[in-house]
Order: structure tokens, then sequence, then C-alpha cells
């Protein structure tokens, strides 16, 4: 004997009523709120790669700089290339964001890349030393871009180390962290952090090149 229309709908109705408890009850254990966070974090990570290539892609211009200064301020522009050469050896993908090793050593190389730009503006801190500069097609113009650009890496950095610091702490709260362990195996990811004391401050142009 078929079950009446009443019982169907009723039928129907506890389910749905199931149906909608169970995706509550999900949605408040952060099978939602972990992949978002992490996919976040990712992204301000990609915002961070692009703002140090966009660095690295501006240093070959310092050539013109070299071209008029001595010899020994050509040497240290050399180290500023190679710097720039190994720190866009390195790349860490969104998978590697929990591994702290592959994050050290990209940290290592763009700091790095930091002190080697930094100790080149120091020896051509004094331009009256240098007449040649003055001359320069642009010269004003990629100081302007330098210093925009370290300002760029710091928001990005700072923006990274935000979702990473919002992610880790969504996976080991209660009740994300059941999710976190039983559906994704989540890590927690590895904040930005200078190598080296003062490494996290972005190398001063102004007035140096």
């Amino acid at each position: 004997m078929s079950a009446s229309p009443t019982a169907r709908m009723g039928r129907f109705a506890v389910t749905a009523a199931l149906t909608a408890i169970a995706a509550a009850s999900l949605a408040g254990c952060g099978v939602n709120t972990v992949p978002t966070e992490e996919e976040n974090a990712k992204a301000k990570w990609a915002d961070v790669q692009a703002a140090f290539q966009e660095r690295a892609n501006l240093i070959p211009n310092l050539a013109a700089v070299a071209k008029g200064a001595a010899e020994q301020e050509k040497g240290i522009l050399t180290g500023v290339i190679e710097a720039r050469a190994k720190a866009t050896s390195i790349q860490v993908s969104p998978s590697d964001l929990t591994d702290p090793a592959k994050m050290a050593a990209f940290q290592a190389a763009q700091n790095q890349l930091s002190t080697s730009m930094a100790g080149f503006g120091r020896l051509l801190a004094n331009v009256e030393a240098y007449p040649q500069l003055k001359s320069i097609t642009n010269y004003q113009m990629l100081q302007s871009q330098l210093e925009g650009q370290e300002n760029r890496i710091r928001v990005s950095l700072r923006d990274y180390n935000g979702a990473v610091q919002s992610y880790n702490t969504t996976i080991r709260t209660f009740p994300s962290m059941v999710a976190a362990k039983l559906l994704y195996g989540s890590k927690p990811m590895v904040p930005y952090q200078a190598v080296t004391p003062g490494a996290e401050v972005a190398p001063s142009l102004e007035g140096k090149l």
C-alpha cells in the first residue's frame, strides 16, 4: 500500500530538515572555511612572488647607473646582479608554503638581494661624486620605481602573513580543526620572516642611487 500524499510530504520535510542540519553541521566544522582561507593565503603568496619579480625586472636598469661610477662600484653592481639571479632561481609553489626549508631558502635569497641593493645604494649615496649620473636618462624614474616596488613588497608580505596567521589559527581551533584534520590533512603554513636582523626592512633608495 502506497503512502498517502501527506505522509510523503512529511518524509520529504524530515529529509530536507536533516539535510539542512547536516549542511549546517559541516559548515560549522570548517568544511568551507578551511579551504577558503587556504586559497586566500595562496593568492596572497602569488602577490608576494609577483612583487619580488617586478623588483627583479627593474634591477637590470641599474646597469645604466653604473656607467657613471668607478670600477669598484661596478663590482658591487655585479654582486647585485648575481644576487638577483639566485633570487629569481628559487621559486616557492603554493604546495610548498607548509615547507619551512623551502620558505627559508626563498627568504634568504630575497634578503641577500635586498642587502646587495642597499650596499650599492650606499656607494652611490653622494651623487655629487658622480656628476655623470645627473645626465642618465630616466634616472629619477628608476629611483622612484625602485622605491615604489619596495613599498609594494612590504604590503604584499604583510597581507600574506595576515592570511597565513588567519589560516593557521583556523586549522588549530575548534570546530574548524575537525575538518582540517579529518578531511583535508591541513598543515600550518610558513609566514615570511626575515632571515637576518633588520632584513624585514626594505632598503631605502631615496637619495642613494
